[in-house]
């Protein structure tokens, strides 16, 4: 048997031994939760955060930086060359096959998705994108069908908005910093451009398109109408208006009159009805009339760089295009 001190003894080692151990476990759980929760923060942060952007159809949400790009304007392909971006599909260019002459070099291995107009959804799913671009003017009718292919965006429309456009595209895209640099570079191009000009800019600029059979002059609000506005120059009375376009009649031919004459030919592949409209107005009796044809300032130029294409692409070559024009006319 004990004696009483070995009883007293084995009593204070296990009292002893309950306190360590009360008071070890809820150290322990603590260490646990630590070590746990370093590990529960990385999870969250490797997780790619999502944006909710708003365009023409509503509000769309995207997960991180895309990289499977589908767009379906031509404006908008543009948009992604300048960002660094190769979309795995784009829609045919209106001219070229299948791309525009400025950046067919830069489209290699892209696949066409039909144009426009009409855009392949089964051939779109089949690229499996992880973004859509396109526009409520031409493709509103199948926003749906896009939106449950990918996350789709779209801008309200073309022509005028091109620096509205390349924003929300750059926004979708994650590329906001990018696209500012872009902007800013070509605000700067603008500025140095009309410096450049000088007093140039005050001749009056005309602007038309000549397609088979018909004639349309060019207003201010179109792409060249806004990148010529941006550079300081003045427009016929006839032509200083805020709307897109208007078709003209032969009678109405004066309104094509102004200091310097810009015009392209709408002429497909191995088509020529274009260029045909154009030599017939300007050089009847009334077209030689015109004060830009006596004085030989009538300039016939590239369609997809003035008005087709529609991106900061062109509109950069553009500026090029204006700057090299007047170097060479006198006021």
């Amino acid at each position: 048997m004990f004696s009483s001190k070995k009883w007293v003894a084995l009593t204070l080692f296990l009292v002893l031994s309950l306190v360590v151990s009360a008071f070890g476990s809820p150290s322990n759980s603590t260490n646990s939760s630590a070590a746990k929760a370093p590990e529960a923060k990385n999870n969250d942060a490797a997780k790619p955060a999502t944006r909710t952007v708003k365009h023409a159809m509503g509000e769309t949400t995207i997960t991180g930086t895309p990289q499977r790009i589908v767009v379906l304007t031509n404006q908008g392909t543009e948009s992604l060359l300048e960002l660094g971006i190769k979309p795995v599909g784009a829609v045919k260019s209106w001219i070229g096959e299948p791309w525009f002459d400025h950046i067919k070099d830069k489209m290699s291995g892209v696949q066409v998705v039909g144009d426009e107009t009409q855009p392949n959804l089964e051939l779109i799913a089949s690229l499996k994108p992880d973004l859509i671009l396109g526009t409520k003017v031409r493709q509103e009718k199948v926003y749906p069908q896009l939106s449950s292919i990918a996350p789709t965006v779209f801008t309200e429309n073309l022509g005028d908005s091109m620096v509205e456009n390349f924003k929300l595209y750059a926004q979708a895209l994650n590329k906001e910093a990018e696209g500012m640099a872009s902007l800013d570079s070509f605000n700067q191009s603008i500025q140095q451009t009309k410096t450049a000009l000088g007093d140039k800019t005050k001749m009056r600029i005309s602007l038309a398109r000549f397609q088979p059979g018909k004639v349309r002059v060019y207003y201010k609000n179109n792409f060249a109408g806004v990148i010529l506005e941006q550079l300081g120059f003045a427009r016929p009375e006839a032509q200083d208006k805020n709307d897109f376009t208007a078709d003209v009649t032969t009678e109405q031919i004066a309104v094509l009159d102004g200091d310097v004459f810009f015009y392209f030919t709408s002429d497909r592949e191995g088509e020529t009805g274009a260029s045909k409209t154009a030599e017939e107005w300007l050089n009847s009796p009334i077209g030689k009339n015109l004060n830009v044809i006596k004085k030989q300032r009538a300039f016939n130029v590239n369609e997809p760089i003035w008005n087709t294409s529609g991106g900061i692409i062109a509109a950069k070559l553009l500026i090029e295009d204006i700057k090299t024009r007047f170097e060479k006319l006198s006021l």
